[in-house]
């Protein structure tokens, strides 16, 4: 046998990170670098900045990794430089004073879940913006101080980071995060050991790492897969944000509600408020209904009801295609044992995740986010009543404005996204008592009070840093696309700091409409290429891999961009991330958005740009439509003047174009002797001082404090009380109602005809009803409902009138009502009966409605 020259099998490698010892002196600096406080903190981050600013830059402003990326020789240079240390130990204080408040007992304790966490860009657990949504909430929750835990997932992937082909295409580059090298720690068990939770899924176990994020005085729990106990599959389960197939989905989101619970139980964590950032985490409830029947001996029924009085669904979804559903047979492969658990039948279980019971639907996490949750939510004025149609399904009985669904406008977190340069401003001129009472819009009507030049002086400041951020940022990504490295230069040369900038950077759906601008290449020409009054305009964003229109959308820009006529004067920046967009919604004059009516749920990033004095010019839909103010940014009308979408998008292309000719960009280069045009200073006065007040989440986590926590509190309490001696109450109500609602009989109903034929105004008009509740215990409500079609609004008005029991005989019960005519017009009527409980928090608890044959 011939010997062979070489033979080696694959070499199989194990990571060792070796970093310097931290001088004990340096301590309390690791300890701010592992607490995301620095991120909304400027004095942290020009701190670390500071100590050394180019290996700063390098780490993308990661703390951690940069103070094990210091030599032994550096950290000790440190502890040596006096100014340094006295700076090291200033903010110190300043974080140990924030931290060392207690929390405060006036507001309920909320634990909060969801799928995604926008908090930095070095810790990719975000997409978009439901993420940085939720991230902004906690970071409210630390500085308001209340005593909420959020629970979420620890991605080994994330979410990708975007590049371009030469050609324009889009490329998903998904890069391991190293979870060493990021401000979180793993979570301990009693023993000291890192903790592992076994969470059980159906015939098998998954288990997970557990890590603990300081988000200033928050903690956020993040669950990881990847560990070696687990089978390929279920690593896989937090590889990614929203990847894999629709079952690993199932899998992602089981492994949020239930192991979420689970792992609050395992921590000895229990909280007044449950909240489920969008449907995903709907299945929190499931678990929690388990531990109420196995715990605390209720009934299923029972155990629902306390379920309820302490669970809120907030929805940011506008559109019912957008909810998750879930086929009958992948459902029941990881949900089957529940059933059992709960003391119910699967076509029950099932029927809690539908529209229409006893259907063949899918299971829609919504739906049952819905029958588990008392409150819910969308995210905006127009988004709640959007969501009430939307809704109207489940409880079929009402119509949509009668529905519970109650919204609270999102909000940014101003520290956060207020650019350094903005925050000092504040400080100086509206106070320090701002951060603490951000949506007191009296202490911002003090920015009238401040010289336009000083204002100027802080936009140019922005504008110049985020020219500079592109041209060093984006130099070599173009380079490499671009292919003409002279042309790059070229491109680079022509970004302006002293012309209108206009910026336009989210999520690349169609229904965003990023194309509208491009609408009418010949008269967009015209607008960037006057030599008077030169206009650019910065795209960035990143459509979802699987979007194929997103894609394309993203292509044609940067092909149109290519064009002669718009090179240096339309670019697309790639790698949309939190780092890029708070360049970018502090550097641009105008943040643009687009979206088709009325699928913009809320929209924050033009709240973003609010803090930085950057104008909005905007549909009048999700914030927008609450937030514009005339004199303060621009606005497309909220109405549809045409049921054809290109239509629309022609007809809204024009009218941006004719509002940029005519208003925004005259009013801009209205310029004075020093450089700047006192009208749109103006603009960015009334900007600031009558709409940023009301888009923070300071007001933002008011509002949830007073529509729904302290109500779900409250009644929760009560619900809670003397061994659960009012869910048993109500359930033995309904169990009664439930069972005789088919046997209530109409005696009679007597109306005046006059009603049928011809009333005149100020007539009063008498209806009469007697029922037979036969066995039911309980009270019933009758209610006559009119409708009224409004031919201008093109909208059918409800009215309703109650009508009063006059008297009961046994089982009977006679009601009547008398009708001032007071209105004229065609109008529709009819009369309903519902089940009249004051215990019930809403009509929506228990929607049984019975209209009668008139």
């Amino acid at each position: 046998m011939r010997i062979k020259a070489n033979y080696a099998n694959e070499p199989f490698w194990k990571e060792s990170i070796i970093h310097s010892k931290m001088p004990k002196e340096l301590k309390i600096l690791d300890e701010i670098a592992h607490n995301l406080w620095w991120v909304w903190n400027y004095e942290a981050t020009e701190l670390f900045s500071k100590i050394d600013k180019a290996l700063w830059n390098s780490m993308e402003g990661n703390p951690v990794l940069m103070l094990k990326s210091l030599s032994f020789k550096q950290l000790e240079a440190i502890t040596k430089d006096e100014v340094l240390m006295a700076a090291i130990h200033k903010v110190y204080a300043k974080f140990r004073s924030y931290m060392d408040e207690p929390k405060r007992t006036d507001i309920p304790s909320v634990a909060y879940f969801s799928m995604e966490y926008g908090l930095a860009n070095i810790l990719k657990i975000y997409s978009g913006g439901l993420g940085v949504l939720a991230g902004d909430y906690i970071k409210e929750a630390s500085d308001i101080n209340v005593d909420l835990t959020a629970i979420g997932f620890l991605y080994r992937y994330g979410y990708f980071n975007q590049s371009l082909s030469m050609d324009g295409q889009q490329i998903a580059n998904y890069e391991p995060q190293r979870f060493g090298q990021l401000p979180l720690q793993p979570v301990l068990n009693e023993s000291g050991l890192p903790l592992v939770l076994e969470i059980p899924y159906n015939n098998f176990k998954v288990w997970c790492n557990v890590w603990c994020v300081n988000v200033g005085r928050i903690k956020l729990y993040l669950m990881d897969t990847d560990v070696d106990g687990n089978s390929e599959w279920d690593r896989a389960i937090t590889a990614q944000l929203y990847g894999g197939d629709n079952e690993n989905r199932l899998k992602q989101e089981y492994l949020l509600g239930i192991g979420g619970i689970q792992l609050l139980n395992r921590l000895g964590i229990k909280k007044q408020i449950y909240h489920c950032n969008e449907g995903h985490a709907a299945l929190i409830n499931a678990q929690r209904l388990v531990d109420y029947i196995q715990n605390a001996h209720l009934s299923f029924n029972e155990a629902i009801e306390v379920v309820r009085a302490s669970a809120l669904y907030t929805c940011h979804t506008p559109v019912p295609a957008g909810h998750d559903y879930f086929e009958e047979p992948l459902f029941n492969k990881y949900m089957n044992q529940f059933p059992a658990k709960l003391g119910i039948s699967w076509q029950d279980f099932m029927d809690m995740g539908r529209a229409n019971p006893g259907s063949t639907e899918k299971f829609s996490m919504s739906v049952f986010a819905l029958n588990t949750c008392q409150e819910a939510n969308g995210v905006s004025y127009l988004h709640g009543e959007v969501s009430k149609k939307m809704f109207a399904p489940v409880w079929k009985g009402y119509f949509p404005s009668e529905m519970h669904v109650g919204y609270v406008t999102n909000g940014v977190h101003m520290p956060t996204w207020a650019a350094s340069e903005w925050r000092k401003f504040y400080e100086k001129n509206l106070g320090v008592d701002l951060y603490k009472d951000q949506s007191n819009p009296e202490i911002w009507k003090k920015i009238y009070q401040v010289e336009d030049e000083e204002i100027w002086e802080v936009r140019k400041t922005l504008k110049n840093r985020l020219v500079k951020y592109i041209r060093e940022s984006f130099k070599d990504n173009w380079l490499k696309n671009q292919g003409d490295p002279s042309k790059v230069v070229s491109i680079l040369e022509k970004i302006n700091p002293n012309a209108l900038l206009i910026g336009f950077g989210r999520r690349f759906a169609t229904y965003k409409r990023a194309h509208l601008l491009f609408t009418d290449l010949e008269r967009l020409s015209k607008i960037v290429n006057n030599p008077d009054c030169p206009v650019q305009i910065i795209y960035t964003g990143k459509a979802h891999p699987a979007d194929g229109g997103g894609q394309g959308l993203i292509k044609k820009i940067v092909e149109i961009s290519r064009l002669p006529e718009f090179l240096g004067k339309i670019f697309f920046l790639e790698n949309y991330d939190m780092r890029l967009a708070k360049r970018l919604i502090s550097g641009v004059d105008i943040w643009l958005n687009t979206p088709t009516r009325p699928l913009e749920a809320s929209g924050t990033s033009g709240e973003k740009a609010e803090m930085n004095g950057v104008l909005n010019f905007s549909v009048l839909d999700g914030w927008w439509y609450e937030g514009y103010r005339e004199g303060a940014g621009w606005s497309l009308t909220e109405q549809r003047t045409y049921d054809n979408q290109q239509f629309q998008d022609e007809l809204d292309a024009a009218t941006i174009y004719s509002m940029l000719e005519n208003e925004v960009i005259p009013l801009y280069y209205a310029k004075n002797s020093k450089d700047f045009s006192p009208e749109w200073i103006q603009y960015i006065k009334n900007s600031i001082a009558q709409i940023a007040p009301h888009y923070t989440t300071k007001r933002m986590f008011e509002d949830y404090i007073d529509r729904f926590y302290n109500k779900l509190a409250n009644r929760s309490k009560i619900l809670s009380a003397n061994g659960f001696a009012k869910p048993k109450e109500i359930v033995a109500w309904k169990e009664n109602m439930a069972a005789n609602w088919d046997s209530i009989e109409v005696l009679s109903f007597q109306l005046d005809d006059r009603y049928l034929k011809e009333v005149e105004i100020g007539d009063t008009v008498k209806f009469s009803l007697v029922l037979d509740k036969r066995g039911i215990k309980g009270n019933l409500g009758v209610e006559m409902v009119r409708l009224h079609f409004d031919s201008v609004t093109k909208d059918e008005k409800i009215k309703i009138y109650k009508m009063n029991l006059d008297k009961t005989e046994e089982s009977k019960v006679y009601y009547s009502l008398k009708l001032n005519a007071s209105e004229a017009g065609t109008f529709k009527f009819g009369v309903r009966i519902y089940p009249d409980n004051s215990d019930l928090p809403h009509r929506m608890d228990f929607a049984y409605v019975k209209w009668i044959n008139l």
